[in-house]
């Protein structure tokens, strides 16, 4: 309740539409089920309401399973939230920053940095490209919106294939950009100046601080 009232008000502050900020939710609504209903079924736990076979619905399992899926929820709409609001650019130099300790026990911290810089900025790429094969699938006879389960799962086949070349490609292409440019070390790359806090970023901090801290209490 306290991360969910925490993400209704970064929601309100940003002023993005509600629709957009859980667009991804209803995206993968049908593996929200899956996951509620497996939790349901095969969690093992006291006061059980119906058994099948080996499928034992308990109390405690819808519990689970609507916590699971509430907090998949939550992480969806905050991790929309930020790359909606925030840089890509800005996201990479932060978690470089947040990494950056683990140099001292010989992890690449730039090269990691620069990963997920790559992985970040070619996001919006691969889901043009994917709703492009999508409408070209659909265009052979796919039927992604059909009522029958097995009919939706064997039209999205077809569809993996071709986004997995299509990614492998791009990053083929990437590389040999990357090195036609001289690229050669993340650690020779140059950095923009990094602006200091300010007193929004602090008090970001603090709240942020507080949730943990009262989080950690509660479950004491």
């Amino acid at each position: 309740a306290l991360v969910l009232a925490t993400i209704s008000t970064l929601l309100l502050l940003s002023g993005l539409p509600i629709r957009g900020a859980v667009a991804p939710v209803r995206r993968i609504s049908w593996f929200l089920l899956i996951i509620l209903l497996m939790n349901a079924l095969f969690f093992e736990g006291e006061a059980v309401l119906a058994s099948w076979g080996i499928f034992h619905l308990s109390r405690g399992g819808i519990e689970q399973g609507f916590r699971v899926v509430g907090n998949l929820v939550l992480i969806l709409i905050l991790g929309n939230l930020l790359t909606m609001t925030t840089l890509p650019t800005q996201v990479t130099t932060a978690l470089e920053s947040l990494i950056k300790p683990l140099k001292l026990i010989g992890v690449p911290t730039e090269e990691v940095a620069i990963i997920i810089s790559v992985a970040i900025q070619f996001i919006p790429t691969l889901l043009e490209e994917t709703e492009l094969i999508k409408m070209t699938q659909i265009a052979r006879g796919a039927r992604f919106e059909s009522k029958k389960l097995s009919e939706r799962a064997a039209s999205f086949l077809p569809l993996v294939v071709p986004i997995f070349i299509s990614s492998f490609r791009r990053a083929e292409e990437l590389s040999l950009a990357m090195e036609a440019r001289g690229y050669r070390k993340a650690r020779n790359r140059t950095k923009p100046k990094k602006a200091p806090l300010a007193p929004a970023d602090y008090t970001a901090l603090i709240v942020c601080a507080l949730i943990c801290l009262i989080q950690l209490l509660w479950r004491g």
